[in-house]
């Protein structure tokens, strides 16, 4: 099976296709967009189940802040 994954400019997976990431695109455009809105981050920790210090970091695009600068095809094997 093959993905299309987002990677930076060293080749390396970004976002979502990352190996370690939680929380999906969609999840971090939404945390931010509801930041924007005004709401705290304390509330925003209790809602996604992150730290604040995390949703702080999300916010400030401390994390999850890249750009990609290709997508390639990665093979993903399939489960046993």
């Amino acid at each position: 099976m093959q993905k299309t994954v987002a990677v930076n400019d060293k080749g390396l997976r970004i976002g979502e296709d990352h190996p370690n990431a939680r929380a999906t695109d969609a999840e971090i455009e939404l945390i931010r967009q509801l930041h924007d809105e005004g709401m705290s981050y304390e509330v925003l920790a209790e809602k996604f189940e992150y730290s604040k210090w995390a949703i702080g970091r999300i916010c400030r695009f401390e994390r999850r802040g890249q750009v990609p600068a290709a997508f390639v095809r990665v093979h993903i094997p399939e489960p046993a």
